[in-house]
């Protein structure tokens, strides 16, 4: 890889002075050079080319297993052992998520609703079943939190809202532009965790107003609502923690 890096800027920089650089003779790299590249050496340039061109269209955010993925989805045929080792070699690094912080208050008085859902996430048709969830963000205004409605026909977000604090309203109102956005008939039924901004009465009342059922997670288990979990990874991870 040391030979190829100097191949790669043999114009712009002094062959001699990369191979001091590098420590390794001139000699020795003219040698490598005058061979006839092997098929496997040609493959290889040609993956870590698309290597890089993934890896920069996901803002240095995919690891090993996603750029292989991506690379099997682009027609290559490649392993993904053999993806993790060229991005090694070429000093390929994911860029790293800050740590979260805890937004859900499950210390409240207020009555919790069973979990409904049981984690069936595939749903048949549009406005069945909604789930709504409340993440933290870092900005260039600070930490902003996040309220998200999505439904889990289409995994898409309805509606989400922004704001300074972590507060029941917040909520409310991402639920509330989720409604007038998609006015759904009555039998809907809505997922989140057991928090008190979804377990509040003003939040209960709003859905019992459009004759929305509830279903609350059991308490830690994340994965009750792993759609927007998966929803926010996503997001932190590809498009807010990629500076």
């Amino acid at each position: 890889m040391r030979y190829r890096a100097i191949q790669e800027h043999d114009r712009r920089f002094p062959i001699r002075l990369m191979c001091r650089a590098l420590t390794v003779s001139p000699a020795g790299y003219y040698a490598w050079a005058s061979r006839p590249e092997s098929d496997r050496s040609v493959h290889n340039r040609a993956l870590l080319s698309a290597i890089r061109v993934i890896h920069r269209e996901s803002r240095e955010t995919y690891g090993s297993f996603s750029i292989w993925d991506a690379l099997i989805k682009r027609g290559h045929g490649v392993g993904e052992h053999r993806v993790a080792r060229l991005m090694r070699q070429d000093g390929i690094r994911t860029k790293t998520v800050k740590q979260w912080r805890a937004t859900t208050q499950s210390q409240h008085r207020f009555p919790v609703a069973a979990n409904t859902l049981r984690r069936q996430f595939t749903v048949e048709s549009p406005n069945r079943v909604w789930a709504g969830d409340l993440t933290d963000v870092w900005t260039t205004e600070g930490w902003l939190y996040l309220a998200v409605v999505l439904d889990l026909y289409s995994r898409l977000v309805i509606d989400w809202v922004m704001g300074h604090r972590l507060t029941g309203e917040l909520a409310e109102q991402a639920l509330t532009m989720a409604l007038a956005n998609r006015s759904p008939r009555p039998g809907l039924l809505h997922h989140s965790d057991r928090g008190s901004q979804y377990a509040a009465t003003r939040y209960q009342r709003l859905l019992g107003e459009h004759g929305i059922t509830t279903s609350m997670s059991r308490t830690g288990n994340c994965w009750d609502n792993a759609c927007v979990e998966s929803f926010f990874g996503t997001l932190t991870r590809e498009l807010v923690y990629h500076r």
